[in-house]
């Protein structure tokens, strides 16, 4: 007897169905990635029970004939490939021609279509899991497709008391809806849970419309932080939102990266924004975005998951680059003044923080240090000695009291329009509170400046200057040391020996499975320079680039900038506060310190009226 047995189509479908089919959201993905393939505009989602007593999905794409419908609920029948050219270079979400058989063995479904715009009638096939016979026959439907799945897993019961409560069920399944919401701005989505219209998302073409639904889907905090970036090179194109460093998570749960319209999970692309925000964020902090990312379809492989959540780039190096270069740049241009996200006058309303709060304490997240955009009015060119025409007054005479308190608002207040003069983002100095914060004014009400953060940047940004023009020094060391590695570490060693060079660090090739350390940066004399070499190796393998040993000589930077910078209860004067105003507007990343803190924040007059309830 053989013992080798030509496995059941429903057993082989089942099978399949293990890897597709995970919970409900796996239906809903499956299925609307079939509509968005067939060119639907409007898709309108209905659940009972978060999905595992129904999902019901409609869209008005291209629809089937009556011929197709059996087809398409067999296995490996698929309308989007037919080589391994169509394979290599694939532009459709779904195309294993998988999901329905497998959703179709493991519940209920129907399947109803039509792909006549005469107002003819449509069809229905259905089946049941068991043997997978299909049951076709005439039914009344408008051009597009019905799916329609019940009681999933009423066949396996063993995988369905794997599912968790129904609110966790259907949190999962409408994170699906709103990844697939942020892929196609001009496709309407509609979900219903239990009879209840949850979202109802119309079309966007315009910016504004498409910033409308990212501040729907993400929420209104986030599109008022969120700097709107698009950067283009010959075949490869990255735009979308970056939340702003003090807008970050405490979970990467407001993380969306698409490739060519697919919603993906990758390390590489994960690393690569990980390096962008290194040198700005808090440690255990997590980024906000939503990112696109468009490229030759050849130069990325989609068929590497069985749900297509991770894919494999052609040249990884060359995209892990463009990606940490375009967001490293962004983020480094971010002054005081600019809009945040180019929103366009789009500003929401309800963030979910108190009136008066900085900081939202159920989230842990700090309110924006945005809204100090002047249009068109330029930030001057200042230096040291130029501090706005601001002069610290001297003590008032008795008999000169009153006058000067009659003088106060002429001494501490902007200059008049009439004056000439422009107004810099973060204002002018009015006084120091407790030796520790600036207290400035400017157009839009009150600025308060965290001084030994904000200086603790503005050293550190001068110091890696001065690093970049006169390079990295380094020494030899008086006693070479070996390292034992792998052959590939090995290889890897040899390929990167410019770049270990670049960064004052010399490492040779000893032999088949050892590398030698003759030379190593001055700064790093006293680090475990042995560990650091193997983390940059498995780098390097890992994402083509490290940036580790730049972070280490970046970490002592920062130290050497914190002890160098103005400390708390130091008293300055109003040129001394104003000239460090002006510095913090001319300096990259000004917004953060070295640790990821804000340095400044802003309480517009509308703010201060609120507190005083002006106005009532």
């Amino acid at each position: 007897m053989s013992r080798i047995l030509l496995l059941s189509p429903r057993l082989a479908n089942q099978i399949a169905a293990g890897e597709v089919v995970e919970r409900p959201a796996s239906v809903v993905k499956e299925v609307l990635e079939n509509s968005l393939d067939a060119g639907a505009t409007r898709v309108d989602i209905d659940v009972e029970a978060g999905g595992s007593k129904l999902i019901r999905i409609r869209d008005n794409g291209s629809g089937m004939a009556a011929q197709d419908l059996p087809l398409a609920l067999a296995r490996h029948a698929t309308s989007k490939i037919a080589s391994l050219e169509d394979l290599e270079q694939v532009g459709s979400l779904g195309f294993r021609g998988e999901a329905l058989a497998s959703i179709g063995s493991v519940s209920r479904l129907t399947l109803t279509s039509n792909d006549a715009d005469d107002g003819s009638q449509g069809s229905c096939a259905a089946c049941e899991g068991r043997e997978m016979e299909v049951q076709l026959k005439p039914a009344p439907h408008p051009r597009g497709t019905t799916v329609e799945v019940r009681d999933l897993f009423f066949n396996t019961p063993a995988r369905r008391k794997f599912l968790r409560t129904e609110k966790t069920e259907f949190n999962h399944l409408e994170e699906v809806v709103k990844r697939l919401a942020l892929s196609r701005f001009d496709v309407a989505f509609s979900l219903r849970h239990n009879g209840r219209v949850l979202h109802n998302l119309k079309p966007g073409h315009s910016q504004a419309e498409r910033q409308r639904r990212v501040a729907t889907v993400c929420g209104p905090a986030f599109m008022e932080q969120a700097l709107y970036i698009e950067t283009e090179l010959p075949h490869i194109k990255l735009w979308g939102w970056v939340g702003l460093p003090t807008f970050s998570r405490s979970q990467a749960d407001l993380q969306y990266f698409f490739v060519n319209g697919r919603v993906i999970r990758d390390r590489l692309v994960a690393h690569a924004v990980k390096q962008a925000y290194r040198d700005v964020l808090y440690h255990g902090r997590h980024p906000a975005f939503v990112l696109y990312l468009e490229l030759d379809p050849a130069q990325v492989d989609v068929n590497v998951h069985p749900t297509k959540h991770e894919v494999r780039f052609r040249d990884g190096r060359a995209v892990h680059n463009f990606i940490f270069s375009s967001l490293h740049r962004a983020l480094a241009d971010v002054r005081p003044g600019d809009n945040p996200g180019g929103t366009d006058g789009l500003r929401a309303v309800g963030d979910g923080v108190e009136d008066g709060l900085l900081v939202d304490v159920a989230t842990g997240e700090i309110r924006q240090q945005g809204g100090l955009s002047l249009g068109a009015q330029p930030v001057p060119a200042r230096g040291f000695a130029d501090y706005g025409g601001y002069r610290a007054p001297a003590a008032p005479a008795p008999g000169q009291a009153m006058e000067q308190v009659r003088d106060y608002g002429r001494l501490h207040s902007l200059p008049d329009a009439g004056d000439g003069q422009e107004v810099p983002p973060l204002g002018y100095a009015l006084a120091q509170l407790r030796g520790i914060y600036i207290l400035a004014e400017n157009a839009h009400g009150l600025v308060l400046v965290d001084m030994h953060a904000a200086h603790e940047r503005i050293t550190y940004e001068r110091l890696k200057t001065a690093r970049s023009q006169e390079g990295i020094r380094s020494q030899p060391l008086l006693v070479p040391r070996a390292v034992a590695v792998s052959q590939r570490e090995v290889q890897v060693a040899g390929e990167h020996a410019e770049l270990f060079r670049g960064l004052g660090m010399v490492v040779e090739v000893a032999g088949e499975e050892s590398l030698v350390i003759r030379q190593i940066p001055v700064s790093l004399r006293d680090s475990d320079v042995e560990q650091l070499l193997r983390d940059v190796l498995a780098d390097l393998i890992e994402f083509g680039s490290s940036d580790r040993i730049e972070g280490h000589l970046d970490e002592i930077l920062s130290t050497m900038a914190c002890h160098g910078s103005v400390r708390a209860n130091r008293r300055l004067t109003i040129p001394e506060m104003n000239a460090l105003l002006r510095d913090m507007e001319e300096t990259e990343r000004s917004g953060q310190c070295n640790h990821g803190r804000p340095t400044w924040t802003q309480l517009s007059i509308e703010e201060l009226d609120k507190l005083f309830l002006r106005g009532r």
